[in-house]
């Protein structure tokens, strides 16, 4: 006769060693409670279920862990028989973060599923259904895009993207664009619409864009031209960015949601950019689309007043372009051009003077809309901003998988575990933490010389200082003629605190070849997961942004539902905060712009003007301290 189960089982002893695997723990309590997995699984399944005893039997020999939201059902009816505190069992897979399978998220997209179910609680299904809007409301606005007010304009912006690229300059594809053109934007754009629908800038703006990126980065200038400044890779990635943007909102239909001038493609020329006109149209726009003005049309308002400067700007020195200029409704008349090639140096000094009178004006009035703060702001208020950071990385190491059944969840823990610490330690900007060469410990390091011809650095072992060193000669950075280099390299041996050397020698030995499954190597310490999708490991600005950003929110925002996460109330941000994160810890406490700096490799006087946010409380805190000794030794 079958035996049947107790409602309340009785263990034969009540002490046990307490075993760390999820397989042992669940045999462990089997034997106290004298059951079999067949008993076990009469005594929580209920009659109408259809759950398999073999899944639990697989439990038990440690062939199956709990996957889904079914078996993590039936796992907190088997701590609730036992007498065990809740999410006992959970807490010793060897995956427990992992986002359980069939989550009931009917109506939402796929991708947008796999986005959400990381940060969704194991009940999920089994809560009310206001309870469940609530939850997914929240993850989507604090956790995915950020509840900044900035990132709300943001997202809202994306939805309808506007700017040209220029993929021969930049190597990047061009975006395609789901929705096909209106009736009104293809009376607009003519014969256009194929370049438009890609978002590819036209031949001719091309090709003048790429007279411009050489003269400004160009070893030697051509002979007969002058210029004052060069442009690095990022300079001239951002200068593409901006006037893919402006000349975008030129050709966009203004019929359309994004309201622009309607231009033919065609007829783009950078020879529009001596047009005061249009520059007070291109501003206007801007501020009606964001609601203010800001810096960024001060900036780019000075872009124009450089490439018309006397002497050196590239506009002024090109005055053939003219040629290309037509007509535009609005912004200019033939008349207007006709003046204009008669004498483009006066062109070029009434723009000059125009962008410079507006620029004024501008920034008296001038808003800040993204307040770089605002995401850590937590983080910045604790009394140790370092320390309330570093509980990320603490977090990682918490919910990181078993290495050896989950390989790449594990590499891809070890890496954000990494990203923090490293950037914690180095305090680098994001560019020089991406390019970060590695070199195992039994290869020859690159020399200071050939790193600078790279202009990247180098994290490797350094046999006299018994120690894992990082080395970046100055040229690799973006302040390299700050007063804080004075022409010499950055070196630094990193701590062995927390276990660090063992966990950079697990990535180094075993993790990255993990994370690069096959592809190529690029040489740097920090690698992406190689897909069939996407073979190359190595990272972009954009994408090592993104993966910070996933880091934190993944481990870094507390959620109330879960659990999980580190700190209540942080919000998405990129590498570069942790910068912030740096000079305000050392700020508070020592008061020191100086010894702040020493933290970001930059100067006292950009720490006061960009870095830390040196709260008053701060320094009546620390003024308060030095006052207090006298009292104290009366």
């Amino acid at each position: 006769m079958r035996k049947i189960p107790s409602e309340c089982p009785t263990p034969v002893t009540n002490e046990w060693i307490d075993p760390p695997g999820f397989a042992d723990a669940l045999r462990l309590h089997l034997a106290r409670y004298q059951e079999s997995y067949l008993l076990l699984h009469r005594a929580v399944i209920r009659p109408d279920e259809t759950f398999d005893p073999a899944t639990i039997k697989g439990w038990c020999s440690g062939k199956r862990t709990p996957r889904n939201t079914a078996s993590l059902d039936v796992l907190a009816r088997i701590e609730a028989r036992y007498a065990l505190p809740k999410g006992y069992f959970k807490a010793k897979l060897p995956h427990q973060a992992r986002a359980p399978a069939g989550l009931n998220l009917g109506g939402i997209p796929r991708a947008e599923q796999r986005r959400l179910a990381w940060h969704l609680p194991d009940d999920f299904n089994d809560r009310p259904l206001a309870e469940r809007g609530e939850i997914l409301n929240w993850v989507r606005t604090v956790v995915i895009s950020g509840a900044t007010e900035y990132r709300r304009y943001q997202a809202e912006a994306a939805k309808n993207r506007y700017g040209l690229c220029f993929p021969t300059l930049t190597g990047r594809k061009p975006q395609a664009i789901s929705a096909k053109l209106s009736e009104d934007e293809r009376a607009v754009y003519h014969d256009d619409d194929a370049l438009l629908s890609n978002k590819i800038a036209p031949p001719g703006l091309t090709t003048e864009i790429t007279q411009l990126v050489r003269f400004k980065s160009a070893t030697l200038t051509d002979i007969g031209f002058q210029r004052s400044g060069v442009w690095n890779e990022e300079t001239t990635a951002m200068r593409l960015e901006h006037l893919g943007l402006m000349f975008g909102a030129m050709v966009a239909s203004p019929k359309g949601s994004i309201g622009g001038l309607g231009i033919p493609m065609r007829h783009l020329t950078l020879a529009l950019l001596v047009i005061p006109r249009l520059w007070d149209w291109y501003i206007q726009w801007r501020e009606k689309r964001r609601g203010f003005f800001t810096r960024w049309e001060v900036d780019m308002l000075r872009n124009g007043m450089a490439f018309t400067r006397q002497e050196t700007g590239w506009l002024r020195q090109m005055a053939p372009l003219a040629e290309r200029l037509v007509p535009i409704e609005g912004i200019v008349t033939v008349d207007e051009i006709d003046v204009l090639r008669a004498d483009w140096s006066s062109a070029c000094d009434r723009l000059h003077s125009h962008a410079s009178a507006r620029a004024k004006e501008i920034e008296r009035v001038a808003r800040v809309h993204r307040d770089p703060f605002e995401p850590i702001l937590p983080v910045l208020e604790a009394d140790s901003p370092v320390g309330e950071y570093r509980k990320i990385a603490d977090e990682i190491l918490r919910l990181a998988p078993d290495a050896n059944r989950h390989p790449r969840a594990a590499a891809e823990a070890a890496r954000s575990f990494l990203l923090i610490r490293l950037g914690l330690h180095l305090g680098l900007r994001q560019k020089n933490l991406r390019q970060l060469l590695v070199c195992p410990r039994d290869q020859t390091p690159r020399t200071e010389r050939q790193l600078e011809i790279l202009k990247r650095g180098e994290i490797r072992w350094s046999d006299r200082d018994s120690g894992w060193e990082v080395l970046i000669p100055a040229v690799a950075f973006k302040n390299a003629g700050s007063s804080f280099f004075g022409g010499r390299p950055f070196r630094l041996i990193l701590p062995d605190l927390g276990d660090l050397y063992r966990h950079i020698d697990q990535y180094v030995r075993r993790h990255r070849s993990v994370l690069l499954g096959g592809a190529e190597d690029p040489g740097t310490f920090f690698v992406k997961s190689a897909k069939v999708t996407s073979r190359d490991a190595a990272y972009d600005s954009n994408t090592f942004y993104e993966a910070w950003r996933l880091v934190i929110q993944r481990y870094g925002i507390f959620n109330p539902y879960t659990g999980r996460g580190a700190v209540v109330g942080l919000l998405p941000h990129g590498p570069h905060n942790i910068r912030d994160v740096l000079a305000t810890h050392i700020l508070k406490q020592t008061g020191s712009f100086e010894r702040a700096s020493y933290a970001i490799q930059d100067t006292p006087e950009m720490v006061a003007k960009h870095y830390g946010r040196f709260l008053p409380q701060d320094k009546s805190a620390l003024a308060a301290q030095i006052l207090n000794q006298v009292w104290m030794a009366a």
